[in-house]
C-alpha cells in the first residue's frame, strides 16, 4: 500500500492525537491514511471467562479503529481513511506494515515534571528499526499548536505554520534527512530553521595557553560549513525560506529549545544493521523524549 500514511492506533489519547496529525499530513500530501490496530489474543484463562472472553475482547478491539476512522472522516472529509487489524506483537506488526507506507505515525504520552515524554518499548523498538520516517506525536497535540497565533494572540489553525526545524550534522549531512525537512517546509509554506550544535576543538585550550583566542574564527568556520551543506538544497527549493543557526553547545539542547516555536522537528537516525541490536542515536533520543512538538525521525544509511 504505497504512498499511505500508517498510524499505530491503540485507543489511547496519544494514538488519537497521532491519527489526527496523520490526517492533517495526509491532506498536505494528498495520500490516504491507514489506521492499524494490533490485536493481541487474550490468554486462555481470560478467553474462558464469560465477561472477558475472546469474542468480547475482539469486539471492543474492532471498535477502536472503526470509531476513530468515523471521526477522522467527519473532521477531514477530503482524506481517505482505511482501517486494518492484525494480530501479533505490536512492534513487529508495525514494522512490517511500515514497509508498505511512506510514513509511520505513533503517539507518545507526557510524563510529569521535567522527565519529558514516554515513548514506550514498542515505540522505541519501531523507531530504532523502521527504515521509513517515523513521526512521534504527543498526547493533546492539536492543529493550532503547529500554527502561529492570530493577530489577537489566540491560537488558530487558520494562520500560517510555525517553522519546520531540522537538526543537521555538518560533518555528515544526509540527503534523505535534508530532503525530508525541505519537503515538509514546502508543503506547509513554512520557514525551515536548520540547527547545528558543535563543541570547541581540543586545540582551543592550547591556543588560549599560547595567548591566542581562535573562538571567532571557529564560529565563522562552523557557520560557513552549515551554509555550504545547505547550498544545493537552497538552489533546489528556492521557494523555501531558510534560516541557519550554528551554535556552540549540545545539538540536542538547541533542537529542544527550537522545538518550542516549531510545527515539526526533523532528526536523522543512521541505519545500523548489526547483529548486536539497534541504536537510535543520542541526539534523536533526546529530542524524541523532550521536544514538545511532533518529531520526525528519518532513517538513513
Amino acid at each position: 500500500m504505497a504512498r499511505t500514511i500508517t498510524v499505530g492506533l491503540d485507543g489511547s489519547s496519544e494514538s488519537r492525537a497521532a491519527a489526527e496529525w496523520a490526517a492533517r499530513e495526509a491532506a498536505l500530501r494528498q495520500v490516504p491514511v491507514r489506521l492499524l490496530h494490533v490485536w493481541q489474543p487474550v490468554p486462555e484463562p481470560m478467553a474462558q471467562a464469560p465477561l472477558l472472553g475472546a469474542e468480547t475482547h475482539q469486539h471492543w478491539s474492532e471498535r477502536i479503529p472503526r470509531e476513530a476512522a468515523e471521526g477522522l472522516r467527519l473532521r477531514h472529509p477530503g482524506v481517505e481513511v482505511t482501517t486494518e487489524q492484525r494480530a501479533g506483537a505490536p512492534a513487529e506488526v508495525l514494522l512490517e506494515a511500515a514497509r508498505d507506507a511512506e510514513l509511520l505515525v505513533l503517539g507518545s504520552r507526557a510524563l510529569s515534571g521535567l522527565t519529558g515524554f514516554l515513548i514506550g518499548s514498542v515505540g522505541q523498538s519501531v523507531v530504532a528499526r523502521a527504515e521509513v520516517p517515523v513521526v512521534l506525536v504527543r498526547a493533546g497535540e492539536q492543529a493550532a499548536d503547529e500554527h502561529v497565533k492570530d493577530p489577537t494572540g489566540i491560537p488558530s489553525a487558520a494562520t500560517g505554520f510555525r517553522p519546520v526545524v531540522l537538526g543537521l550534522d555538518t560533518d555528515s549531512p544526509d540527503e534523505t534527512v535534508i530532503t525530508f525537512a525541505f519537503e515538509e517546509a514546502r508543503r506547509r509554506e513554512a520557514t525551515l530553521t536548520v540547527v547545528t550544535g558543535w563543541n570547541l576543538p581540543p586545540y582551543y585550550v592550547y591556543s588560549l595557553a599560547a595567548g591566542v583566542d581562535p573562538r571567532e574564527d571557529i564560529i565563522r568556520e562552523q557557520a560557513a560549513a552549515l551554509t555550504e551543506a545547505l547550498r544545493p538544497w537552497r538552489e533546489k527549493y528556492p521557494d523555501v525560506e531558510v534560516t541557519e543557526q550554528s551554535r556552540l553547545g549540545s545539538p540536542a539542547n538547541h533542537l529542544v529549545d527550537a522545538a518550542h516555536e516549531a510545527s515539526l522537528v526533523v532528526v536523522g537516525r543512521r541505519i545500523r544493521r548489526s547483529p548486536f541490536g539497534v541504536h537510535i542515536g543520542a541526539v534523536a533520543h533526546a529530542v524524541m523524549h523532550h521536544a514538545t512538538t511532533p518529531v520526525a525521525v528519518v532513517a538513513h544509511d
